[in-house]
């Protein structure tokens, strides 16, 4: 192992650490006290991404997401685009085996064009860590991709405007497991208006070729720390279905 990969899975070994002692697991996971060599051969035997994964989607009209991000351009389908900074598309693996959804910018992702960034970003990065994954390896997007002023909730009209990229954008990468991070985004791919998030966590739902995890969104973590450990719980989960080893 070069001083890079070692500095990279130390790196990851003490982010899973501390993301599992946020969420109240204070032993260490067996298979890590040897110094995270289950991390690294995770890494090395390609259990958390596999480019071979999956059969060709077999069709000319599937838009790679560099056509999509063209299509959609300077986007002015909707009020958002008025106040606006940056238009915020998605970034990550164009094959990712997992795409994370969220709601839309917030005020550091509108300064710096890049989802989950801010505060909340933060924290969904620490706990794609502690899945044993980097932000490189999985894709990140929201239902819509201008800031809503002030952060409020995007109307329907806004999300109706932005919802035919986004499911482009699912459609291109075709993942294994989709997670809907908070309502917004549940309530968008589950076509439902009245419901209790804590009622459709924990469990998979079946999204067109793919397996849809709800969950809280990273947000909601920082107003209320009691739902770290059930987002965990879900994410757990994930992985599971992903094949990475679960530890805690």
């Amino acid at each position: 192992m070069s001083s890079n990969e070692f500095y990279e899975t130390t790196q990851a070994l003490e982010n899973y650490l501390r993301f599992c002692k946020e969420i109240g697991i204070g032993e260490l996971p067996a298979g890590l006290a040897a110094g995270g060599t289950e991390i690294a051969d995770t890494e090395k035997n390609g259990t958390a991404l596999s480019p071979d994964r999956r059969d060709s989607h077999g069709s000319s009209a599937i838009q790679t997401l560099s056509e999509i991000r063209e299509e959609l351009g300077d986007c002015t389908r909707c009020r958002l685009c008025e106040t606006r900074k940056s238009i915020v598309f998605g970034e990550g693996n164009p094959k990712a085996r997992l795409v994370f959804v969220g709601e839309g910018p917030g005020r550091d992702e509108d300064i710096q064009g890049r989802p989950f960034v801010g505060r909340a970003g933060q924290l969904l990065t620490k706990i794609i860590q502690a899945m044993k994954l980097e932000r490189k390896d999985v894709y990140i997007c929201n239902v819509v991709k201008c800031r809503p002023p002030k952060n409020r909730n995007p109307e329907p009209d806004e999300v109706a405007s932005c919802e035919p990229f986004l499911m482009k954008q699912i459609e291109s990468i075709n993942p294994e497991i989709i997670v809907s991070l908070g309502s917004v985004a549940t309530g968008l791919m589950l076509k439902l208006k009245n419901f209790k998030m804590g009622q459709l966590r924990g469990t998979f739902h079946q999204y067109g070729n793919s397996k849809l995890m709800i969950t809280y969104h990273p947000a909601a973590l920082l107003r209320n720390p009691s739902f770290k450990k059930p987002v965990w719980e879900d994410m757990k989960l994930v992985m599971k279905e992903l094949g990475i080893p679960v530890n805690g």
